[in-house]
């Protein structure tokens, strides 16, 4: 196996701090290799292997660092991903990795010229029920989809101040969930060929949004994607319906309350599920229910994969126009929100 990939991290606040530093610290193929960050002893503390550097220039000037992980606010990705392309380094952007489609064709179509890799952190592939899931349809077990649904849903409904909750930097639920649920959905099933959507402040004082519900239109089924802010009590995660039965699975995947509360992959438990789903499929001529089983979440291989693509020259799982592509369908449940039709899905070029 080859040295482990050293990173440079941009950024220690939520997402540098819990689901990228830990992490890329015990995937087994990378290694924290230097943070900027302005919280200098809380980075040096928790990583203290790793150098404290003052800004991007400096992380970029590091001849150890090969990739950067840009985990700053959203209005930013754009310019630190470009800056890290052009110095020659490998980059992961936080989702949303721009706030235009345009962007992200720029991101990409650089990074393709530099023969670099532009990863989106689109870690939610790897969740253990989005697993499942993948699985299950590629079983054939439900026959043909005719109705694929997927809920992230929360009770949050104070509002904090940070710029998450600050539309004017990219904040609200359609840049923060949007990009994961739209993502697996068309790692599934592909780009759709219609987006049709609502996306509302329902929130008191709210400026960004914290209701989004998508449509996505398929030639022989429907996905709805939806994620609220003020869900006290959630629907079903994942709801499925085909030619052949249904399957059903409550709760969500456990790892990012796990590296919250300080739980590290390797530990014992670590991205396992106690939430089983029901499938009720026929059997012959008879219904059958039955559970089945959620595998355990694996955001490790996120990092492995990336370590594989750089090092190895594999295939990176995630690539640049699924990057694209999941700001297209941003922009075009935005549009759709204001005139209120359904739109046609075009790739930007």
């Amino acid at each position: 196996m080859s040295a482990p990939l050293n990173i440079g991290l941009m950024g220690y606040g939520f997402a540098g701090a819990t689901f990228h530093a830990p992490v890329i610290a015990h995937c087994g193929r990378a290694a924290v290799a230097a943070i900027t960050t302005g919280q200098p002893d809380k980075a040096r503390a928790d990583y203290p292997q790793a150098a404290i550097v003052a800004d991007l220039d400096a992380l970029l000037a590091r001849a150890d660092v090969e990739c950067v992980v840009i985990a700053t606010p959203n209005d930013t990705h754009f310019e630190l991903a470009k800056r890290t392309l052009e110095a020659g380094k490998h980059v992961v952007v936080d989702k949303p990795v721009t706030l235009r489609a345009t962007d992200a064709r720029t991101l990409a179509d650089l990074a393709q010229r530099r023969k670099l890799v532009f990863a989106p952190f689109h870690n939610r592939r790897w969740d253990g029920d989005f697993m499942t899931v993948r699985a299950l349809l590629e079983s054939g077990e439900l026959g043909r989809v005719t109705q694929f649904e997927s809920h992230f849903d929360r009770f949050r409904p104070g509002i904090r101040q940070r710029w998450r909750e600050d539309a004017t930097r990219g904040g609200g639920l359609l840049f923060d969930l949007g990009p994961h649920l739209i993502d697996q959905s068309l790692a599934l099933f592909g780009t759709p060929e219609t987006v049709y959507a609502t996306v509302k402040a329902h929130r008191d004082h709210a400026s960004a949004p914290d209701y989004v519900h998508l449509q996505l239109g398929y030639a022989a089924h429907e996905v709805v994607l939806h994620a609220s802010a003020l869900t006290a009590i959630a629907a079903p995660r994942f709801t499925i319906h085909g030619t052949r039965g249904s399957y059903v699975k409550y709760g969500l995947d456990t790892q990012e309350d796990q590296l919250k509360a300080g739980l590290r992959p390797g530990n014992a438990g670590f991205g396992g599920s106690n939430e089983t789903g029901t499938l009720r499929v026929l059997e012959g001529e008879q219904e059958a229910e039955r559970e089945w089983p959620t595998r355990d979440g694996a955001y490790v291989d996120f990092y492995r994969a990336l370590a594989a693509s750089i090092k190895d020259g594999a295939p990176f799982p995630v690539s640049a126009q699924d990057a694209v592509d999941v700001m297209t369908v941003i922009e075009l449940a935005d549009r759709s929100e204001r005139e209120g039709v359904r739109l046609p899905f075009k790739r930007a070029s």
